[in-house]
């Protein structure tokens, strides 16, 4: 039994839009039954240990396509986990061109986190995302956020970041500042090509941006950062099912074939080699689903950064390397990139730490944070007693230290964001 489980039901593949670089299959208009949803609702609920939360999320195509159809699933849903006695996160991703009065009773739901799909500057939100003629959607998705937020609407916004616009990301999330924006999850397009020139730029820009989310706490949340911040000051955050990738959490095809992740479906092709077994209207619960495969260890174990890595993503890193263990170069250089921008960041809000009384050590957690944190940065002099020029070791070494004004500060900054954190896990973030 699980404490949180993961359901996505994909409620139709078709969409309004066709951007450039959509993943998700062909845009048909297949959609999933009330069977089959309720069906899966039922199953995740039984597979909860007593008092557990079910996270349903809303994926597509385009979901609101389906608004009728998620209204009736979100409705079941708190009925049924009410019965239960387990509780409810639910979440949803739109592209905001939907603007039927169905689409907008379910973005107005206050139980749903809502992410909106938008990529910043105009220009280049509309070079990708288009309508089957070919025109540019800024415009429309903007009048649709405008009319979020003068309704008092809480949303995230989800930026795709390639190999084309990298340069002009920092730009984008200061004109979505303008605009009112002010939670904000930069999602790398990993079904792009990315050149050595093109990851020696992001980097560059993750660092800008890095800056500017400083500059912005604690109204501005950017997920890239807010993510790090947590694990560099060792800020709890509330468990979740993401990524399970099988094992508490399952995506389900409008066919009722169930994936590990909903990114993967696609056309939901029959001899997908990573469907999972079974169906959805097939057994009570989805406890017997076989576990993942973990990073490799022989590629992982080197790195000194593995527990503040999220390339356990195993979708992403399928999509990279064709293996759910393995992460390739982009996206280990992506995580370092924010580790290192995070650090720096706070640091910079950080006075350096006062050298220890003569003859007293580090405690073994400030030496063992500060030996990756070197290793991380590229210096390997370990035996320096502080590394106060390290921005990596001085906001661990901070942080670890609550009693210290310094170590209360350094979770300060963190924990002004904490509930876009925890909302952050919730959602199906980071995806375009």
């Amino acid at each position: 039994m699980y404490k949180c489980f993961g359901l996505t039901l994909t409620t139709t593949h078709a969409c309004n839009l066709r951007c450039t670089y959509c993943y998700t299959g062909e845009k048909r208009r297949r959609t999933m039954s009330e069977q089959v949803g309720f069906q899966c609702i039922d199953r995740a609920i039984a597979s909860l240990a007593p008092g557990g939360q079910l996270e349903l999320g809303f994926f597509g195509g385009e979901p609101l396509l389906e608004a009728n159809l998620i209204s009736k699933f979100m409705t079941y849903a708190r009925s049924a986990v009410a019965r239960a006695g387990k509780r409810l996160t639910m979440n949803m991703t739109t592209n905001g061109t939907v603007v039927t009065d169905a689409a907008w009773s379910v973005m107005m739901s206050r139980d749903l986190n809502l992410s909106v799909s938008f990529d910043g500057l105009p220009q280049h939100h509309n070079r990708h995302r288009c309508t089957s003629s070919g025109g540019g959607t800024a415009a429309l998705v903007e009048d649709t956020m405008h009319r979020l937020i003068s309704n008092r609407r809480v949303f995230s916004v989800i930026t795709v970041v390639r190999p084309d616009t990298v340069d002009a990301l920092p730009d984008s999330i200061e004109y979505m500042q303008e605009i009112g924006i002010t939670d904000i999850h930069p999602a790398l397009d990993i079904w792009s090509r990315w050149s050595e020139g093109d990851v020696r730029r992001l980097v560059r820009v993750i660092d800008t941006c890095a800056k500017i989310w400083r500059r912005g706490l604690p109204a501005l949340s950017i997920g890239w950062f807010d993510e790090k911040a947590a694990l560099l000051t060792n800020v709890e955050t509330t468990p979740t099912a993401r990524c399970g990738f099988g094992t508490g959490e399952i995506a389900v095809a409008p066919s009722g074939r169930l994936y590990p992740c909903e990114r993967l479906i696609g056309d939901d092709p029959i001899d997908h080699p990573l469907v999972l077994p079974g169906h959805a209207m097939v057994g009570d619960d989805f406890l017997c689903m076989p576990g993942p495969e973990d990073r490799l260890a022989s590629h992982c174990a080197p790195c000194a950064m593995t527990r503040e890595c999220n390339t356990i993503c195993r979708c992403s890193n399928y999509v990279r390397t064709g293996k759910v263990h393995q992460p390739d170069g982009l996206l280990c250089a992506w995580n370092q990139a924010c580790l290192n921008a995070t650090a720096n960041a706070l640091r910079d809000s950080i006075p350096p730490p006062e050298p220890p009384p003569e003859g007293r050590a580090h405690t073994s957690r400030s030496q063992s944070r500060r030996a990756r944190a070197h290793s991380i940065s590229g210096d390997d002099n370990r035996a320096e007693p502080h590394a106060s020029a390290c921005a990596v070791c001085r906001t661990s070494n901070i942080a670890a230290n609550t009693e210290d004004s310094r170590g209360r500060q350094a979770l300060g900054f963190v924990k002004l964001n904490v509930t876009h954190l925890e909302r952050n896990h919730e959602m199906k973030g980071e995806r375009p």
